[in-house]
């Protein structure tokens, strides 16, 4: 089975194919970063037109790259939510209306059922039931994933993902978007424990995040600061601190809760070196086993999803001609492939 995946769910079109027998055969990202680097953010409409006139490009030049044509394929899967509508909307008409188009089956694809499951694309080790920590711009969830489409949500940000509240400190600190990545490499010369940040909602029980208090606290150290670039590097190494810190107990927290031996980092936070170092420190502390995807597939990307759509294909689980996109879509209202 050969299925293409179609990932459109906000700043970067994913396009790849995944083959039952031998595995990813070729996938490439487009990303929007220039067009929205001067709005220090993404803006939806902008991302639904740039989407427009580049996927297709795109599955054209990934099929003569994986050296197969469009009827060569056994099924199309495309991202449903959760996103931006507009840009939803175009994966999804053009992956329904191709493969109505080839008489192939088609699927909706949960984006972060995407990216949890985007470790298994290179380590097939990974067996269920295991406990996942989703981090991205929009996400901040402890998942037990007990088998595929079967996830309870054990613990999920009140407020800002850590993700968003890395490109929010960015943009106070005057850092270009994605700002995630400029903290993490300004931080790296910052002056450890020049300040001392509160790790948020850790002196209470339970498995939930907070960030936005975090995110303010960041920001007005900053103000009260200087504000020479030495001062911004202190900044942007204590909030990394305290907000990878906060990540890991809670995680160990988890894991004595739950007794799972397994834990996956996914989502774009999950590229960050720190919380990898971190989450290692933690598996080498608690027995646990702690997996990433590779780097090419922490942030979104068609791959995740053309695995995902794949695991779900292959027990004919499929949608029908009609198509929706769901910029709201609980990870926990989904089911197991024939159940609904």
């Amino acid at each position: 089975m050969r299925v293409l995946g179609i990932e459109t769910s906000c700043d970067e079109t994913g396009i790849a194919v995944y083959d039952a027998k031998h595995g990813l055969l070729a996938h490439e990202i487009y990303s929007q970063i220039e067009i929205h680097n001067q709005y220090g953010g993404v803006v939806p409409e902008l991302a639904s037109r740039d989407h427009i006139q580049k996927t297709l490009p795109l599955i054209d030049s990934t099929l003569r790259q994986a050296g197969i044509s469009k009827r060569q394929l056994d099924g199309i899967a495309y991202t449903a939510g959760p996103g931006l509508m507009g840009a939803l909307l175009v994966g999804a008409a053009i992956g329904r209306s191709l493969a109505w188009g080839l008489q192939v089956p088609a699927v909706q694809v949960h984006h972060m059922e995407g990216h949890l499951l985007a470790p298994l694309l290179e380590n097939k080790t990974i067996e269920f039931p295991f406990l996942a920590l989703l981090v991205s711009g929009g996400h901040t969830q402890l998942i037990k994933a007990r088998a595929l489409g079967d996830y309870q949500l054990l613990g999920e940000s009140i407020d800002d993902a850590v993700g968003e509240a890395f490109d929010k400190t960015a943009k106070m600190l005057g850092l270009d978007y994605p700002g995630g990545p400029q903290v993490e490499k300004i931080a790296q010369q910052g002056q450890p424990e020049k300040y001392l940040f509160p790790r948020p909602m850790t002196n209470r029980p339970g498995l939930d995040f907070s960030y936005s208090g975090l995110k303010t606290f960041a920001i007005n150290t900053y103000n009260a600061s200087e504000k020479t670039p030495q001062d911004k590097a202190n900044v942007a190494l204590a909030f990394q601190t305290a907000a990878i810190d906060t990540l890991t107990l809670k995680c160990k927290r988890a894991i004595k809760q739950t007794s799972l031996k397994t834990l996956i980092i996914a989502g774009g936070v999950s590229a960050n070196q720190y919380l990898r170092q971190s989450m290692d420190k933690l598996a080498t502390q608690t027995g646990v086993n702690v997996h990433y995807p590779g780097k090419d597939f922490c942030t979104d990307n068609g791959a995740m999803i053309a695995f995902a759509g794949y695991l779900r294909l292959l027990h004919e689980h499929h949608t029908s001609l009609a198509f929706s996109a769901l910029p709201r879509w609980p990870l926990t209202d989904l089911r197991p492939p024939g159940e609904g």
